[in-house]
């Protein structure tokens, strides 16, 4: 791929509509990029289910004719290239959820985050994998093989967004859209150098499938913080499927202030993870960056345990069974094994049990809430590891950090217990590389819903260690 072709499949959404207002570049010059990108790199990354190449072309062509025009009357994201993850219902589009089960099968509804992407001019040119029920951290399913990360082949994207993240990751898309139960923005955000953002609960409208489901967030991946903003004001916003989405509307600004002055907590492990050793090194030069932005920052201790993991497993098996308990009779023997472990330990638990998940949440919250009223910010790392293996088993006994055995399904990540702190609004930036080559993450944490502080406290990261001339060599 030519040089200038190349540049193209990596410009940021907000550069992109810049160049599209002054005619230096039309929807379809960048449109036509990203798909010879597509061709040649998703071969070896797999992140697509469906593709709609001619469709989005079409559309290109009427972006650029929007453009063409003096009233200047073009959508926010008019033209965008934009990925959208293959658990998230378009109308008259086939959504698998990564199951066999539903190979076949056509949304009759949009979910409101996607429709409003759409009515924001952008343009779905692919769906994107997840693994079966977006149920794991890793991005493989029964249906659509292992999706692979773009800067090391042998790793895993993360997930569930996974084929989100390895598509903008590797130029072929612009942005993607995600969800975030455990961690499914920010995971591959951090596998894969870019930004994610996990907004706070209804902030942006759930679909009709998850109602009042307070651990699951509709968000974005980017290359920029700035594209992420643009995203968020397109998405957020109440909406009528969806009675715990937020009356109030947040505006975030095309520009941030600083943070000089502000105080930043660091917690490393949350109080019981084990950090693998490139892991912590790239979180103490990040601390170090925000010094150098005139930051104090201080370690802290959350005083968190396993506790936390029962908890977050608890609700996520109970919502496993009770969205898909009738399918497992006819269709355990075709899932993936390890869904079929999700949905049986959920057909055991009792209202007890479901409901003990909110004293864990309370008692979570006696030592969160302090840090956040003395501190600005929280940052830590956001997988205890870059990335594992692109096919990593969640069963795996054996899995270890540092020679100490821990749970192969959540031991690597530290993600989930901010979807039981559900209100806090999470980002994960770029931190560093690793000697795989595979990017490594932070995560910045703000007071329940206040997102601008986590904006404006990635948006001065990025200023000061800049990621996006970073690309994969794939």
């Amino acid at each position: 791929m030519a040089s200038a072709d190349l540049d193209l499949c990596y410009m940021t959404a907000t550069e992109a509509i810049s160049k599209f207002k002054t005619k230096e570049i039309s929807p379809v010059d960048l449109m036509k990029a990203v798909i010879d990108r597509c061709e040649a790199v998703n071969p070896k990354v797999n992140a697509f289910t469906y593709t709609f190449f001619e469709r989005a072309l079409a559309q290109a062509k009427k972006a650029e004719a929007r453009y063409m025009k003096t009233d200047g009357r073009t959508r926010a994201l008019e033209g965008i290239p934009t990925a959208i993850k293959d658990f998230h219902s378009v109308k008259g589009e086939v959504t698998t959820l990564g199951s066999k089960i539903f190979a076949n099968t056509r949304s009759d509804n949009t979910a409101p985050t996607i429709e409003r992407l759409f009515r924001a001019g952008a343009i779905m040119h692919c769906r994107t994998t997840t693994p079966e029920f977006a149920h794991s951290g890793t991005t493989k399913s029964p249906l659509w093989g292992i999706t692979r990360n773009p800067w090391n082949l042998d790793y895993g994207p993360g997930g569930s967004s996974g084929g989100a993240g390895a598509a903008v990751a590797a130029g072929m898309t612009t942005i993607a859209d995600g969800t975030d139960g455990g961690g499914s923005i920010r995971i591959p955000a951090s596998a894969c150098g870019l930004f994610g953002y996990k907004p706070p609960f209804g902030r942006n409208p759930l679909d009709r499938e998850h109602p009042y489901e307070p651990i699951l967030h509709y968000g974005p991946i980017t290359r920029s913080v700035a594209d992420a903003a643009l995203m968020q004001n397109v998405m957020s916003g109440p909406h009528e499927v969806d009675i715990c989405s937020l009356r109030t509307r947040l505006r975030l600004p095309k520009a941030f202030n600083g943070i000089e002055g502000w105080k930043v907590a660091l917690s490393m492990d949350l109080g019981y993870k084990e950090i693998d050793p490139e892991v912590e090194a790239n979180t103490r030069q990040a601390a170090k960056v925000f010094e150098s932005l005139g930051c104090s920052v201080e370690e802290v201790d959350l005083a968190w345990n396993y506790g936390v993991t029962d908890a977050w497993l608890a609700h996520w098996q109970g919502l496993f069974w009770a969205v898909a308990g009738d399918l497992y009779p006819r269709w355990r023997y075709e899932m993936d094994p390890f869904v079929t472990s999700i949905l049986e330990a959920g057909s055991r638990h009792d209202a007890t049990r479901m409901y003990n998940v909110n004293t864990v949440r309370g008692e979570m919250y006696k030592t969160l809430a302090p840090i956040l009223s003395k501190f600005d910010i929280l940052i830590t790392p956001t997988l205890c590891v870059p990335a594992v293996k692109a096919d990593h088993s969640e069963a795996n006994p054996d899995f270890s950090i540092n020679g100490k055995p821990v749970p192969a399904y959540l031991g690597w990540i530290q993600t989930y217990p901010f979807n039981l702190m559900s209100q806090c609004p999470v980002a994960s930036v770029p931190s560093g590389t690793s000697k795989s080559g595979v990017p490594t993450g932070l995560q910045i944490i703000a007071k329940t819903y206040d997102d601008m502080s986590v904006f404006r406290a990635a948006s001065a990261f990025e200023s000061a260690k800049p990621w996006l001339g970073n690309r994969p060599g794939v």
